[in-house]
């Protein structure tokens, strides 16, 4: 048996037929390619959490519940009482969870363009994918096209990035909830970039049996722990927490997002820093002729450049050594997008500095 036969033998049809999602080299670059909180922590802060991983009994399994990790994360992020979490490895993990626990034909539904996970993931399990095309002009909810796809096809979950990833944008809340009220299934609001946007659903956990809110630490400025969390009703959680894979969140990072999280003035900082970049960064694309920005409640800044242009003004910031997202290969609404990561002012300043040297 070849290698080819032995792949097309034991590999699924469906996987086989993916492309794995890649990981720019940002080696030598100004990094603005991820989402990243580029700031680091005071030495003195860096000292105290030394000493507490110095202590962390890295000779034992950690907590399976993480117990003393989720009433931190729930008071932190303010998660209504009479609603429990559950942590992942990021929340790519809680995706994965999500949509292992469903039927094995249900349907999975999530606008588009969005989070790129929620599609490769269903894929990987074999679910059936529905991707929803957002309006054309401001990258907002198709609502009637939403609401009738959902009556037609009952998915079984939905998913919401709120806000959006790559476009930046909240959707409109009325139109959310109109999804929820309409839907038999689950409605998962992914709320990765909640630090930037004082906008956020967790406040109607309760109201709703249905709805879920996801929530992950990397934006805050711990993307290296890989920590996300879902919060919804106990009963759901609980069936959830069955397909969890045991010690899934390691005894370091426990211990370091404890840590972290007993400083959130830190974070309350950097997060204002970043957010006043946001703007600023904003106006000066505004500002440079062929480039609309589209507005943004995250940490970065979509903008669509002139017809045909992305890729080469892409490469261009390369060879000046800034590393942006090109999103333009994904074709559809995404056709000549570039999306830039907010960092540090003088990182701002290279970025559009070096995209003026392109036009």
């Amino acid at each position: 048996m070849t290698e080819q036969d032995l792949i097309s033998a034991v590999i699924r049809p469906e996987i086989r037929a993916l492309t794995a999602y890649k990981v720019a080299d940002a080696t030598g670059y100004i990094k603005l390619d991820a989402m990243e909180n580029p700031y680091t922590w005071p030495e003195e802060i860096k000292a105290e959490w030394l000493n507490i991983v110095h202590d962390a009994a890295i000779n034992r399994y950690p907590d399976p519940e993480a117990k003393a990790l989720c009433r931190i994360l729930k008071e932190y992020n303010q998660i209504p009482a009479e609603s429990e979490i559950l942590l992942g490895n990021g929340s790519d993990e809680i995706i994965q969870l999500l949509l292992m626990a469903l039927p094995a034909d249900a349907t999975v539904m999530a606008p588009e363009p969005s989070f790129v996970m929620y599609k490769q993931i269903a894929q990987c399990l074999g679910l059936n994918y529905q991707g929803l095309p957002l309006l054309a002009n401001n990258f907002e909810l198709d609502l009637a096209v939403t609401l009738a796809t959902i009556k037609s096809q009952q998915p079984e979950i939905i998913f919401l990035a709120y806000p959006n990833n790559p476009t930046g944008n909240l959707f409109d809340s009325d139109a959310i909830e109109q999804i929820i009220q309409h839907s038999n299934g689950l409605v998962i609001l992914d709320e990765a970039y909640a630090p930037f946007t004082d906008f956020s659903f967790i406040g109607k956990l309760a109201q709703y049996n249905n709805l879920l809110v996801m929530r992950t630490v990397s934006k805050l400025g711990l993307a290296g722990l890989r920590l996300g969390f879902i919060a919804g009703s106990p009963a759901l959680i609980n069936e959830l927490n069955k397909a969890r894979l045991p010690y899934n969140i390691n005894i370091l990072t426990q211990c370091s997002a404890e840590f972290a999280l007993s400083h959130p003035e830190l974070f309350a900082e950097q997060t204002q820093t970043i957010c006043l970049e946001r703007a600023r960064v904003f106006l000066q694309l505004s500002t440079i002729k062929g480039m609309t920005p589209c507005p943004s409640a995250a940490n970065f800044i979509l903008f669509r450049t002139p017809k045909d242009k992305a890729t080469d003004i892409f490469n261009a910031l390369k060879e000046q050594g800034i590393l942006i997202k090109n999103l333009s290969p994904q074709q559809g609404l995404l056709t000549d997008c570039l999306r830039v990561t907010i960092g540090k002012p003088e990182e701002n300043n290279a970025f559009i500095n070096a995209l003026k040297e392109c036009i």
